[in-house]
């Protein structure tokens, strides 16, 4: 018998979602209700609700468009890519967030927007302010990393890093709670400042080396656990 897999309340309202679609609630081309709508049919906050679309884009699904809304691009969700990251370890995880990370770290330096930077500044601010809570802390560093892959404007990386953001939140949570010397906190907040920094300077040699180093070391903390 495979072991029961815990599921996220995101995991659960991405579900209900699907299920929602797969009915004919809505087709191909039509656009969802909006999150405080979204958000007390399904009984979860309006956070919850994006990352349940994220994770929905991320498989092909929905589409978010910017200033227009989310749609639906498919109703059928593959099941070969959640098939693999359920099964995938965390090391595989973080490998593939250095290949995304590191180039799009690069890319956003010499793209960004100004709209760009204070999105990474919101979402640095808001990561901050959680940093005693695990699963916000997780929650909210996944989003600034994204707003980063945002700023360097290829739609490809941010589906790819969409496409593995709930099952790193899921697999980052367990390590983090299954250490040794518990969770005490993030000490790396200033990384954090360092890479927007480089991104604000457009300096796209330091942003990619501060975004690998900050991954390796994720990579190789995961391997001591």
């Amino acid at each position: 018998m495979p072991p029961l897999r815990r599921t996220s309340l995101a995991d659960q309202a991405a579900d209900a979602l699907l299920a929602r679609l797969r009915s004919g609630e809505w087709s191909v081309g039509d656009r969802l209700p909006g999150e405080t709508t979204l958000a007390p049919q399904l009984g979860v906050g309006r956070s919850t609700v994006r990352e349940a679309i994220r994770r929905l884009a991320g498989i092909g699904v929905l589409s978010t468009r910017q200033g227009a809304g989310v749609f639906v691009t498919r109703v059928d969700a593959p099941s070969g890519l959640d098939t693999m990251l359920d099964g995938a370890a965390i090391d595989a995880v973080l490998e593939a967030r250095i290949a995304v990370e590191v180039e799009a770290a690069a890319l956003a330096a010499r793209r960004r927007t100004e709209e760009d930077l204070d999105a990474i500044r919101a979402a640095l601010a808001i990561r901050a302010a959680h940093r005693a809570d695990l699963v916000r802390h997780v929650e909210t560093d996944t989003d600034f990393h994204r707003a980063v892959i945002a700023a360097a404007h290829n739609p490809v990386l941010l589906e790819m890093f969409d496409g593995i953001a709930g099952h790193l939140r899921r697999a980052m949570i367990d390590m983090l709670r299954s250490r040794s010397d518990g969770f005490g906190g993030d000490g790396d907040q200033d990384s954090h400042a360092e890479l927007l920094t480089a991104i604000e300077r457009r300096d796209a040699a330091a942003a990619a080396t501060l975004s690998r180093e900050h991954l390796s070391g994720m990579l190789s903390d995961s391997r001591d656990d």
